[in-house]
C-alpha cells in the first residue's frame, strides 16, 4: 500500500489507544489501579492514560510465565509448530501494519514513512527470518571413544525479561521477543513508558496467532520502578535490555544482587564514521553520512555522529552535508514527505539543547541548525545541526548526544583516523570510505566496534547480521544466529555405553 497524507489522517482517526497490561492471554488494569500519561510529541496533548505495572503485576505475569514454562505448552512444542505461530504472527503484523505504525509515530514522534516503510517491514523480516530457521538447528555429539556418548544440546533460559528502548518502539521489542520466543522462553516485555502503545497491541495478535496463554505478557512502567523490579526479580533468568549506558550497568549490578540472571545489553553509542580523501563517491559518502546522523532524529545508537574527515576534502566535504542538511529538516510526523518528525520529549528536547550550548562554550563552531524548531506546533523539533573545529576531547565529541547533532572531526594519515576512531568509551558501530580494499579491511580489523560499515552506514541490514558493540556498548548480540545463544543454555550429556 502507497500511503498518502489523506489516508494516514483517516486512519488516524479511526485508531484505538490500547494502554492496559497484557499478561495471561488477556488485558488487564494494574492491581494498584496506578496509570501515567501517555504525551505525544507532535503536539505535546495527551494521548491517552497507560497502566503502570507495579510489584504485585510483575509477581503475577512471572508466576504465569514460570507455570507455562514448566508445563511445556510453548518450551516443549516441536520447534515446526513454534514456527507456524510466528509466522503467522507476522502475517497479523502486516495486516495491522499502518495501525501500528501509527501507535508507533503518535508516541515517539517519528514519522510514518519511517515507521511503516522501514520499521514495520525490518520487524516482520526479523519475526520471519527466525520462525524460518529454528527447525533447522541442530544439537551435537562430541568426538569421543566408543565406551561413551557426548551430547551437547541447547534449551531455553526460561523467563525472559526484554526491556526495550523508545526510539524504535516495535522494532527494537522484536529483536528480543522473536528469538526468545521461537527457542522456547516465556517472554514479559517492558516497553519504553515513552512508547508504549504498539507492545501493548502485539499482546493481542500473538494471542491471535495461537501462543499459548501466558507465554507472553507486557507490562507498560518506568525504568526505576517496573524495569528495576523485573531485574531484581528472582524467578526471572535473563533480562535482555537495550538503552542508555548508565541503565545497562544498573541492570548489571541487579543481575549481581539478586539471582545472577544473564544479561545481555545493548547500550549507548558515539560512532565515527571515517571519510578518506580516496573515496570513489564523495557525494554518496555525504549523502548517507548526512542520513546516518539526522535520519529518525538522530535518535539512533548507532547513529554516525563523529564524522572523521580527512583534511584535504574537509571544506567541501562538510558544506555538501551542511546543503544535504536542509531537506532534511522536521516537518509534520503524519506527512509521509516529511524527512523528520519530533524529538521524542520535552526532557530529550532540552538535553539535545543544552548539549549544542556546551558545544558553542568548549569552542566548537555550528555551522548549520542549531536550533528548536516548530514551536508554535506544541511539539519538539530540533533543527539539524553540524559542528565544525572540534576535537575529540570535547563533551559534543564524547558523549552521547541522541539527537541530530553531528560533530566533525579531521585527520591527516590512516594512523590518527583510527586513533580518533577508537578514543570513545563506546564501540558499537563505525563507517569508513574508501576505494581502497585493502585500507577499508585494515580499518575494519583496527577499529573496535561491533558493526563496520564499508562505502555505506546502515544500508541493506538485514536479520542475518548480528549487532552490538565493544566496550561500553553492551554485551551479547541482536538479530543473527548470534542473538540466540541469549535465550538458550548450553547442557552436556555424558553417557556410558554399556
Amino acid at each position: 500500500m502507497t500511503l498518502n497524507h489523506q489516508l494516514v489522517k483517516e486512519k488516524k482517526s479511526k485508531l484505538n489507544f490500547p494502554s492496559d497490561l497484557f499478561i495471561n492471554g488477556n488485558y488487564h488494569k494494574s492491581f494498584s489501579e496506578n496509570f501515567f500519561d501517555n504525551i505525544s510529541p507532535i503536539d505535546g496533548k495527551l494521548i491517552n492514560q497507560i497502566s503502570f505495572a507495579q510489584q504485585a503485576d510483575i509477581d503475577r505475569a512471572v508466576s504465569v510465565a514460570r507455570k507455562v514454562f514448566e508445563k511445556g505448552s510453548w518450551s516443549n512444542m516441536p520447534p515446526g509448530q513454534r514456527k507456524k505461530i510466528l509466522l503467522k504472527f507476522s502475517q497479523l503484523i502486516e495486516r495491522d501494519r499502518l495501525e501500528l505504525s501509527l501507535l508507533d509515530t503518535i508516541d515517539m514522534g517519528k514519522t510514518i514513512n519511517d515507521t511503516y516503510n522501514a520499521d514495520l517491514p525490518t520487524s516482520i523480516d526479523n519475526i520471519e527470518w527466525y520462525a524460518e530457521i529454528i527447525d533447522k538447528l541442530f544439537d551435537d555429539i562430541s568426538p569421543s571413544s566408543k565406551e561413551y556418548m557426548g551430547l551437547i544440546t541447547k534449551e531455553p533460559i526460561g523467563v525472559v525479561a526484554a526491556i526495550v528502548p523508545w526510539n524504535y518502539p516495535l522494532w527494537m521489542a522484536i529483536w528480543k521477543i522473536a528469538p526468545a520466543l521461537i527457542t522456547g522462553n516465556s517472554v514479559i516485555l517492558k516497553p519504553a513508558e515513552q512508547s508504549p502503545m504498539s507492545a501493548i497491541k502485539i499482546g493481542a495478535l500473538l494471542a491471535e496467532a495461537g501462543l499459548p496463554d501466558g507465554v507472553f505478557s507486557v507490562l507498560p512502567g518506568d525504568g526505576p520502578i517496573t524495569g528495576k523490579q523485573l531485574c531484581l526479580h528472582n524467578d526471572i533468568d535473563c533480562v535482555a535490555f537495550t538503552g542508555s549506558g548508565e541503565v545497562g550497568k544498573l541492570v548489571l549490578q541487579y543481575s549481581g544482587q539478586s539471582n545472577m540472571k544473564r544479561v545481555q545489553l545493548e547500550c549507548g553509542g558515539k560512532s565515527p564514521n571515517i571519510i578518506f580523501a580516496d573515496c570513489d563517491d564523495l557525494d554518496a559518502a555525504a549523502e548517507a553520512s548526512a542520513y546516518a546522523i539526522f535520519g529518525n532524529q538522530g535518535e539512533v545508537c548507532s547513529a554516525g555522529s563523529r564524522l572523521i574527515i580527512q583534511k584535504e576534502i574537509e571544506k567541501d566535504f562538510i558544506n555538501s552535508i551542511s546543503i544535504i542538511s536542509k531537506r532534511m529538516q522536521p516537518g509534520d510526523p503524519f506527512n509521509p514527505d516529511s524527512f523528520a518528525g519530533a524529538i521524542v520529549n520535552n526532557e530529550q528536547l532540552e538535553k539535545i539543547n543544552k548539549y549544542v550550548n556546551i558545544g558553542k562554550e568548549e569552542g566548537a563552531n555550528i555551522e548549520v541548525g542549531g536550533n528548536i524548531t516548530m514551536k508554535d506546533t506544541g511539539g519538539c523539533y530540533f533543527e539539524p545541526t553540524i559542528f565544525t573545529n572540534v576535537n575529540n576531547n570535547m563533551r559534543v565529541a564524547q558523549e552521547e548526544i541522541f539527537g541530530p547533532v553531528l560533530t566533525t572531526l579531521t585527520f591527516s594519515t590512516f594512523e590518527e583516523a583510527i586513533s580518533i576512531a577508537n578514543d570513545s568509551q563506546y564501540g558499537l558501530a563505525a563507517g569508513v570510505w574508501t576505494k581502497d580494499i585493502n585500507k577499508a579491511i585494515k580499518a575494519s580489523r583496527q577499529i573496535r566496534a561491533g558493526t563496520v560499515y564499508i562505502n555505506n552506514y546502515e544500508e541493506g541490514m538485514d536479520s542475518t547480521i548480528p549487532l552490538g558493540g565493544y566496550k561500553q556498548s553492551g554485551i551479547g548480540r541482536d538479530s543473527g544466529y548470534q542473538a540466540l545463544d541469549n535465550y538458550l543454555q548450553v547442557k552436556s550429556t555424558w553417557a556410558k555405553i554399556s
